[in-house]
C-alpha cells in the first residue's frame, strides 16, 4: 500500500513525475544499499532549529484574537511545550526537485568528490513508502509577516523559512505517537491520521523505512570530477546489491567549448 494520498497538509507537486534527487557521501550510498531503506532522520535534530515552529505572525495574531479573551497562561504554555516536544515524535526524509542536478546541492550534502546523487520521481517515491507515511512539497514562508495556521498540528513541519527556498525540498514524513499516556497533544489534540507505526527504529536518532531501491530509483549520479576509481566503485557496490540501474557521469563534467 502506497503512502497516504490527498492529505489537506501534504501538497502534492503539479507534476507527478517531477525529478527528486538526494545527495549523499559514499558511505551512506552503502548504507542505504546495505540496509534496503531510507532514513528519516528526528525533526529536532535537523540544524534548522525553526523545525516545527510557528511563526512570528502567527504568535502576533494570535494575541489579537486573544485581546480580551480569558486565556489560562499555563495551559497555553503547556500546548508550546508540546509542540516543541512533537518534534521528537517527528521523522522526516528529505529530497530536492529539479529537472536536472544542482551544482549547489552537491556541495551543500556531498562534500568530497567521492560521493553520489540518486535520482527518482515522486510518484514512485509515494508509491514505495508504506501507509502511514505522507509526502508534499514543503511551503516557503517569511516567519515574519506570513500567518501559518495551526488547524494541524503538522502544518509547522511542511513549511520552512523563505531563506531556505533554494532547497526546492520534497519531504516525505511520518508520526510516531508517544507511549506515554500523559502525553499532552495526544490527550489534547486527535492526531487520528497514525494508525500504525511506520519503520525500525534506528537508536533514538531516526527510523529505517524498507523500500524496493529498483522500484525506487531511476538513475546513479558520481559526483562532479570523482575519479575514474570512484566510477568503478560504485558500479562494484551496485552489482553486488544487484541495484540494476544505469550509473551516470555528472553532467557538470562536460567540456566547455570556445
Amino acid at each position: 500500500m502506497p503512502a497516504e494520498k490527498n492529505h489537506p497538509i501534504f501538497r502534492e507537486p503539479t507534476d507527478p513525475n517531477v525529478k527528486i534527487w538526494r545527495y549523499m557521501d559514499f558511505t551512506k550510498f552503502v548504507s542505504l544499499l546495505e540496509c534496503r531503506s531510507l532514513f528519516f532522520a528526528r525533526a529536532d535534530l535537523f540544524e534548522d532549529t525553526f523545525e516545527g515552529s510557528l511563526s512570528c505572525a502567527t504568535f502576533a495574531w494570535r494575541a489579537g484574537l486573544y485581546e480580551g479573551l480569558f486565556v489560562d497562561p499555563d495551559e497555553a504554555e503547556k500546548f508550546s511545550r508540546a509542540r516543541e516536544q512533537l518534534r521528537k515524535q517527528i521523522f522526516v526524509n528529505c529530497w530536492h526537485m529539479n529537472a536536472r542536478e544542482s551544482a549547489a546541492m552537491w556541495k551543500l550534502y556531498a562534500r568530497s568528490k567521492e560521493a553520489v546523487a540518486i535520482q527518482s520521481t515522486y510518484q514512485l517515491l509515494h508509491s514505495c513508502l508504506p501507509a502511514n507515511t505522507y509526502v508534499g512539497e514543503v511551503q516557503y514562508i517569511d516567519y515574519e509577516t506570513d500567518h501559518l495556521a495551526e488547524d494541524h498540528v503538522f502544518r509547522p513541519y511542511m513549511h520552512k523559512r523563505i531563506s531556505f527556498e533554494h532547497e526546492r525540498e520534497l519531504r516525505a514524513m511520518i508520526y510516531i505517537p508517544s507511549d506515554d499516556p500523559n502525553d499532552y497533544l495526544r490527550n489534547h489534540i486527535a492526531v487520528n491520521d497514525v494508525k500504525a507505526r511506520v519503520g525500525e527504529p534506528v537508536g533514538d536518532v531516526g527510523r529505517a523505512v524498507t523500500v524496493n531501491l529498483n522500484e525506487l530509483i531511476e538513475r546513479v549520479y558520481v559526483a562532479p570530477t570523482s575519479p575514474a576509481w570512484f566510477n568503478d566503485l560504485v558500479l562494484k557496490v551496485m552489482n553486488k546489491y544487484e541495484l540494476n540501474k544505469p550509473l551516470i557521469n555528472s553532467a557538470l563534467d562536460a567540456k566547455p567549448m570556445f
